[in-house]
């Protein structure tokens, strides 16, 4: 049975600047397909069913204490691992790659649940294993635990997907105490790996990374997203066109605009104030996050906001990035401002976990 005292320490803040985001995406994607159509207002439409739906499971997160999914943790991780190995078979395919499963009401996308599962379980082994992480050779089995994971979604193949893993990874290790020199030994050996990785590539994959250091040299293809992005952001200036204004999402010059490329619209309608409000609120999104950590009455509610704050920030800074040519383009979504069901229920339930933690925040022994 819930207990409604619980509510005192419901952080209402978190909520309505998770809230404010959503309702700022709404507004860029009503603006970014107005010109696709019949289409343009069912985006709208199945983006606002999809917060709703994600307000609702942040109700159904709260109500359960987080530490009943410490002791569920490794029933996550195997019910993880066969979705994911499942997508490998019975995947639908898009753009190339096979990240859904046909549910024939929804199409569920496993790699984004994957990232709370990841939190989660990692956290577990965290606090478990507390005592031996100065040891270099103990982190062996925590690498090995989101290793596999990794190569199933980069199997798909979806790289950037896969890289999130990596940051979390890192960041979850450095919160739980980790020694700086050990890090490094991880970094360094993910680095010594990469010219093994190069060639499990897919050659789109290859190019994307090609056209990151020289974007003029495929400007028609792998370089045309960069260049346009550019051309948007860059034509918004301080205060932009105006909304509903911009050029390049409406004459369907910029693929992609009202998911990965969401930023560029609206640094071309709103211009660079607006893409400073929109990083302001993701600031104090992440305050809030790690705030709650802070105030955590156990290391494993701490983990947990970690790598939620570490998970929405790498993406965060991984789109950003990508539509200023700062970064390479991964398909990463912008959380809260991207079009995608699969992608705003995941980091909304992802906020519901931390809303937890901070209304259990109350000291007690582990």
């Amino acid at each position: 049975m819930f207990d409604r005292r619980l509510l005192k320490n419901f952080d209402y803040q978190l909520l309505i600047i998770v809230l404010v985001i959503c309702s700022y995406g709404l507004l860029v994607i009503s603006s970014a397909t107005r010109g696709d159509g019949a289409e343009s207002f069912v985006y709208l439409q199945k983006q606002a069913i999809s917060i709703g739906i994600g307000l609702f499971a942040i109700l159904v997160i709260i109500s359960i204490d987080y530490l009943d999914f410490y002791r569920l943790s490794w029933y996550l991780y195997a019910f993880n691992f066969v979705c994911l190995g499942l997508v490998l078979f019975i995947g639908r395919e898009g753009g190339g790659s096979y990240r859904w499963i046909d549910l024939k009401v929804i199409d569920f996308q496993p790699s984004e649940m994957a990232k709370i599962i990841i939190i989660i379980t990692l956290a577990r082994l965290l606090v478990e294993q507390k005592e031996r992480l100065a040891n270099p050779v103990q982190l062996i089995p925590l690498f090995l635990h989101v290793l596999i994971p990794m190569i199933l979604i980069f199997l798909q193949p979806d790289l950037g997907t896969a890289l999130v893993f990596a940051a979390i990874f890192l960041g979850m290790l450095y919160m739980a105490g980790v020694p700086v020199k050990n890090l490094l030994i991880v970094i360094c050996s993910g680095i010594a790996a990469f010219p093994l990785l190069w060639f499990r590539l897919m050659d789109y994959q290859k190019m994307r990374l090609i056209v990151f250091f020289n974007p003029d040299i495929d400007p028609l293809d792998q370089g045309y997203q960069l260049t346009q992005s550019m051309i948007a952001i860059g034509s918004g200036g301080l205060t932009g066109k105006g909304l509903f204004a911009g050029t390049q999402a409406r004459l369907q010059f910029l693929p992609e605009h009202h998911t990965d490329f969401i930023f560029s619209v609206l640094g071309e309608e709103l211009g660079f104030l607006g893409g400073v409000f929109l990083l302001f609120l993701y600031l104090l999104l992440i305050y809030r996050i790690l705030k709650i950590a802070s105030f955590s009455k156990d290391s494993f509610g701490s983990l947990i906001c970690a790598g939620v704050a570490t998970m929405l920030t790498f993406q965060i800074l991984v789109n950003v990035g990508m539509t200023l040519s700062i970064m390479p383009v991964t398909g990463l979504p912008l959380p809260y401002m991207s079009y995608g069901g699969n992608s705003i229920l995941m980091n909304m339930i992802s906020i519901g976990f931390v809303l937890n933690v901070g209304m259990r925040r109350h000291k007690i022994q582990f």
